[in-house]
């Protein structure tokens, strides 16, 4: 990986990488869930993560695990831990969202969660093999967290199903 020196806005030089070559299957990954179906007539794409969160908490639970995975793959790729955060809130974001019927599954159509983080593996990696054994430690760690956010959504939608088929009615 080569760091170009280009001219900045403020006068100085600053360094730029070229973005890094992307192993094709994390590409069809991405596309799979963010852009695998295109709208006839327009340019507006949509994929799996889209359909398969039309089921409630169980399909946003999927496509998030398949999100992990490009997660990981920016520490395979060298990304920085702020970057790697980055990415971990955008599949944090497209998880929340994407949970809440109906605004959710339209938020899904729009979010590109997977994109925009394969969009930051490649302007932010390193190289290929670049990462290290606190870089794994700490994506672990941010895997745990939104493992535990998922199954929170999990139980706090159970407890409200709990809720209104037990309760008595208002009126």
């Amino acid at each position: 990986m080569e760091e170009i020196e280009k001219p900045s806005r403020f006068g100085g030089l600053r360094r730029r990488r070229d973005p890094v070559e992307i192993e094709k299957g994390l590409d069809d990954l991405s596309r799979y869930l963010d852009g695998l179906f295109r709208i006839p007539g327009t340019d507006w794409r949509f994929g799996l993560d889209a359909l398969i969160g039309l089921i409630p908490n169980v399909g946003d639970t999927l496509t998030s695990f398949a999100s992990f995975y490009i997660l990981l793959a920016g520490v395979r790729y060298g990304v920085p831990k702020i970057t790697l955060l980055r990415m971990a809130l955008n599949i944090g974001v497209d998880y929340v969202v994407g949970s809440i019927p109906f605004l959710g599954d339209a938020f899904d159509f729009f979010w590109k969660s997977n994109q925009r983080n394969m969009d930051l593996i490649r302007t932010r990696a390193t190289g290929r093999g670049k990462g290290t054994k606190s870089d794994y430690i700490f994506i672990f760690v941010l895997i745990g967290l939104l493992v535990l956010l998922l199954i929170g959504s999990i139980v706090a939608s159970g407890l409200i199903l709990y809720w209104i088929f037990t309760s008595q009615p208002l009126i």
